[in-house]
């Protein structure tokens, strides 16, 4: 049997990338899917790109409005949610401290803290007990990337949430972990990227390459699903070995 079959699951940023490819590997496990993004040009797309048991749902993380017509969305068409992969986020990866601005703090922080932590208490409701939240973090977290400093400390707080709300739903018994990915190649942050940047990154990951999107997505596909029925509160890291040697 699929994996995920008759789940409802959500996915946050799921228009391009890591989470599109999760979306269209839960689709194939089973699952009907609620996608968002904010652009409803980049919405359309993906879900014609899924093809089938999919729902693209217009909406801004960081917008507590968006969040709530969203989670409206699935009460009405579906009841329930079995699986949510927050998985939206933003940041940038060139702003050491000296050039960090009001703007580029409150910009990171309203999408992967304030909107991780009400994308979550809007879903719970909804929510049917033992089912399984996924926070998508970053190796970022744990490593200190010139550059990055707003962007790691927003990743670390999903970390934490993930270790708090697995001690605060755990008589619901709803699973609550993080997914880090490392340095993923087929995703819009590395398509740009200088080729000495990208042989340097390379050079750190001793799997000896970027990873891919599909490999991000078999990691969700096991959080969402009963395989991982014993695996709570972990950070589950994803990046060929590059932050743990």
């Amino acid at each position: 049997m699929a994996k995920l079959q008759d789940k409802i699951a959500v996915i946050t940023g799921g228009t391009s990338g890591m989470a599109l490819a999760s979306a269209k590997l839960f689709v194939d496990e089973g699952a009907y899917v609620f996608i968002t993004g904010r652009r409803q040009d980049q919405l359309d797309h993906a879900t014609k790109e899924i093809g089938r048991n999919v729902t693209g749902v217009q909406a801004d993380s960081a917008n507590l409005g968006d969040l709530d017509r969203l989670f409206e969305t699935v009460k009405k068409r579906k009841g329930h949610i079995d699986v949510l992969f927050a998985s939206a986020g933003v940041g940038e990866l060139d702003k050491p401290i000296g050039t960090i601005t009001e703007t580029s703090v409150d910009d990171t922080l309203n999408v992967n803290f304030r909107g991780t932590v009400f994308t979550v208490q809007k879903a719970l409701p909804l929510f049917r007990d033992g089912g399984s939240i996924i926070l998508n973090t970053s190796v970022a977290n744990a490593m200190g990337f010139p550059g990055a400093s707003v962007y790691a400390a927003s990743k670390a707080a999903v970390r934490s949430f993930a270790r708090t709300w697995t001690a605060e739903l755990k008589d619901r018994k709803i699973r609550v972990n993080a997914l880090s990915p490392g340095s993923i190649g087929d995703t819009g942050t590395f398509a740009t990227i200088p080729d000495q940047v990208r042989n340097y990154l390379i050079s750190q990951i001793p799997a000896g390459r970027l990873g891919l999107a599909r490999e991000i997505a078999g990691a969700a596909l096991f959080l969402a699903s009963d395989d991982s029925s014993f695996v709570r509160g972990i950070e589950l890291v994803v990046d060929g070995g590059m932050s743990q040697v």
